[in-house]
Formats: C-alpha cells, sequence, structure tokens
C-alpha cells in the first residue's frame, strides 16, 4: 500500500496512491493514528502537491557510516555498531521542495539513502520483532554541509538546518528491502548507484539499537545511511534519489541568505 500526504490548497491530506503513482484516492484522518477509510474523492497526482509523508512528531534518527563502500570513501573504518546521530523535524522537507543552501554553508552533499518510518511507540524492540514497529518506507536525501560537519566536531549543525531531509514521494508499506537499488542522480547524472544489501547494519538491527537506548514514537524516521558516490551539489542544481519499490524523489537546490 502506498500512502501520501498532499494538499490542492487547503489543509493537508492523505490518500492512497495507485500503483501507477498516477491517482490518489483520500482517506479520512491520519493513518498512523487512524483506520484507513476512503472519503469517495480522489485526484490526479498532477493535479496537487505532494508533501513530505511524515512529519516526525518527535524526530529522526540517522545512522552513519553503515555502507562499507561510502565509509571507505570518506577515509572511515566501519563501526563497531551503528553510529547514531539526531537531525531536527524541522529539518522534513518534501518532494520538489527546494533545498536551501544558507550562506554560511559552502560544501552541501547528497546522500540517497532508504528512510523508516516507525508505526508505534516502542522500546527495547528484539531484532526479530523489528519489523512489527515499522509503519512503512520512503526515500530520503541526508543533506550535509560537509565544512560545518568538520568545523563543529559534530553534525547537528551540519545535516539538521531547515529543509536538508527532504522525505518521499510517498510511504509504501508493504516492501522486501532486503536488497534493493538506491541511486541518485544530479541534474541526470548518475552519482551513486547502489543496493540495501549492502548494508553493514540491517534495518532490524539498527531498530533494536535505537530503541534500546530511547522510545521511539509513531511517525519517528530512521535514516539507514548511503551507499558511495556522495559527492557537492550546488545551488541551480536539481537532485533525485530512487529506491526501487517506492519512487523517486527530486529537489532543487537554491541560495539562501548570505548573512
Amino acid at each position: 500500500m502506498r500512502i501520501c500526504r498532499f494538499t490542492d490548497g487547503d489543509d493537508p491530506r492523505f490518500g492512497l496512491v495507485d500503483g501507477a503513482g498516477e491517482r490518489i484516492a483520500e482517506i479520512s484522518g491520519d493513518p498512523l493514528y487512524t483506520k484507513i477509510d476512503l472519503t469517495g474523492e480522489t485526484f490526479d497526482v498532477a493535479d496537487v502537491r505532494l508533501l513530505a509523508p511524515v512529519i516526525p512528531r518527535s524526530k529522526v534518527v540517522a545512522v552513519g557510516r553503515n555502507y562499507e563502500d561510502h565509509a571507505r570513501e570518506m577515509g572511515n573504518e566501519l563501526p563497531a555498531e551503528p553510529m547514531m546521530f539526531f537531525i531536527p523535524n524541522t529539518s522534513v522537507s518534501g518532494p520538489g521542495d527546494p533545498v536551501v543552501i544558507p550562506g554560511f554553508a559552502t560544501e552541501i552533499s547528497y546522500e540517497a539513502e532508504l528512510a523508516v518510518v516507525i508505526g508505534r511507540m516502542c522500546k527495547d524492540v528484539a531484532v526479530e520483532d523489528a519489523r512489527s514497529v515499522i509503519f512503512g518506507y520512503t526515500c530520503a536525501n541526508d543533506v550535509t554541509a560537509r565544512d560545518l560537519q568538520r568545523g563543529d566536531g559534530q553534525w547537528a549543525r551540519a545535516k539538521g538546518m531547515d529543509t536538508f531531509t527532504p522525505l518521499g514521494p510517498w510511504l509504501e508499506t508493504d516492501l522486501d528491502t532486503s536488497a534493493l537499488r538506491i541511486s541518485c542522480t544530479v541534474d541526470g547524472e548518475v552519482r551513486q548507484d547502489g543496493t540495501t544489501a549492502d548494508m553493514h547494519f540491517g534495518i532490524e538491527e539498527v531498530i533494536a539499537h535505537a530503541s534500546a537506548a530511547f522510545t521511539l514514537l509513531p511517525g519517528d524516521v530512521i535514516l539507514t545511511g548511503t551507499p558511495a558516490g556522495v559527492g557537492p551539489i550546488t545551488a541551480g542544481q536539481r537532485c533525485e534519489v530512487e529506491i526501487e519499490g517506492i519512487g523517486a524523489l527530486a529537489n532543487p537546490f537554491v541560495a539562501g541568505d548570505a548573512s
């Protein structure tokens, strides 16, 4: 099942997207919290604005260096356990939304990632039970200011600025994530082309590790790491993340205030 969040000019709504990704059947309420009931209204995807499929009530949990080839290209070793950091929910943006590069950041990178959306409150989840707490999956771009990442010594500003976490285009609830192709293009040029089969720590391990430290809430998002090929992107360019079985998430990059 594909679930989207969209607007036709009024308040955000939720809907079910058909297999072709062309039509939306509106549903009542927020599917994270209420039963899915059709309202009877339908829309063409082309006639509405798709929004980030979820705005985390609490947090985005990201995993660093979870693909060996990416760790190697950045000059790092693979971590002994999942390397986690927080991204504020205010960094989330949606399909087509501009990623705004602030004037004080000069070295911006894209990172194509599979995002996992948590479906219920959970703590101390066992690896074998991890799939039961997942609501769905979507595409993510874990945009990073490398200059701030190096200068700050930690990653809060570098990865957590407004608009730096595009999600979309929708949530896919039924998906075998064991070996999905994940790719990224910049202005149509392929920059990343990997597979989720190469994750160092699997999704179940990541959820178990995260939930051992802190309670996960419905709508929390977990970013599972990026394959090799990350690189620079500048204002005026367009980045598209595509994941097999989900779809494509495209965003333009624009210059922000120079102050």
